[in-house]
């Protein structure tokens, strides 16, 4: 068997392999190089929040724990590449990295599974919501603080079964990932002045080391920059709260024909008491700056605690 030209590492559930499966077919279709059928492996990693099932993930460190290991493999050598569901992304990469190129943006939305029920206000009272978000477990009580909300862990196919089995009446997931694993039809998308996406949700980095020209040259062929600046616009805003997985934040961007960029963003108490939200409208060359106004925004109207309580 041939060396491959490009190794990409990933994490090894079904939904990261065929994330990774659309970078390489990007690549593969974007540089002549790379067209061969072996000219692209893909390694799959397992992570630290991979392994963690029993918990919620703010329990053993935040962000940071799908992307730990796969960044020791790049700086090792073992792999050329690291596709990375972006809001697993810490807001800075480790020295010597760095986010080379994204692919366009799915749709931010999250999904409301609950069998009949369409809508979060028509949960009965008292439902049993599973998630294990804390974003999600917020915004839930915010606007019904009658739910019982459980950790649900696990991949896409755990937790729909669990829906499915009764163990919970209701949960959350990412429409961006149900389409991408051709279950797009599954449930009812939240309209997000219900439920604000995660920073970067929907979004597909690809990171590498910086100082690799070959792979960043490739990289470049299949950079969507749209992307890359609806999510410089949220993670400048989380940069500013500090957020992590211990943190109710949400934030999402979108880009108007026109050039314009709006952000909206919220910060709020883990049980929903307390929900702070605000917005920016600007010049999409402005992104960062757009986001470090709203998040400095959200930290001044929490005041001095808020995100740490």
């Amino acid at each position: 068997m041939a060396t491959p030209l490009l190794r990409l590492g990933t994490r090894g559930s079904k939904l990261a392999l065929v994330q990774t499966g659309l970078v390489r077919d990007a690549l593969a279709a974007a540089v002549p190089t790379l067209a061969a059928a072996d000219a692209i492996e893909i390694v799959p990693i397992r992570t630290t929040g991979d392994a963690i099932q029993d918990r919620p993930l703010a329990e053993a460190g935040g962000k940071g724990l799908f992307v730990k290991e796969i960044e020791e493999a790049l700086f090792a050598g073992r792999i050329d590449a690291a596709v990375h569901s972006m809001k697993d992304m810490p807001t800075q990469q480790p020295s010597g990295l760095a986010i080379a190129a994204f692919l366009p943006r799915e749709d931010a939305r999250d999904v409301l599974i609950a069998g009949d029920v369409t809508r979060i206000a028509d949960l009965k009272r008292g439902a049993i919501v599973g998630t294990s978000a804390l974003r999600r477990r917020a915004q839930l009580l915010h606007r019904r603080p009658d739910l019982q909300i459980v950790t649900l862990r696990g991949n896409v196919d755990t937790r729909l079964a669990k829906r499915a089995a009764g163990t919970v009446e209701a949960t959350l997931l990412a429409l961006a990932g149900l389409k991408r694993l051709g279950l797009g039809h599954v449930g009812h998308p939240v309209p997000e002045d219900e439920m604000l996406p995660a920073v970067g949700q929907g979004a597909v980095c690809i990171e590498c080391r910086v100082d690799d020209s070959r792979t960043r040259q490739w990289l470049a062929a299949i950079d969507h920059p749209p992307t890359a600046t609806r999510v410089e616009a949220e993670h400048a805003m989380l940069a500013m709260l500090d957020g992590s997985c211990r943190t109710p934040i949400a934030g999402h961007a979108v880009l108007s024909g026109d050039g314009a960029l709006h952000l909206r963003g919220l910060i709020a108490k883990p049980d929903g008491s307390e929900l702070i939200f605000s917005e920016r409208r600007g010049a999409a060359s402005d992104a960062g700056a757009i986001g470090r106004e709203l998040g400095h925004e959200l930290l001044r109207r929490g005041g001095p605690g808020f995100l740490s309580t």
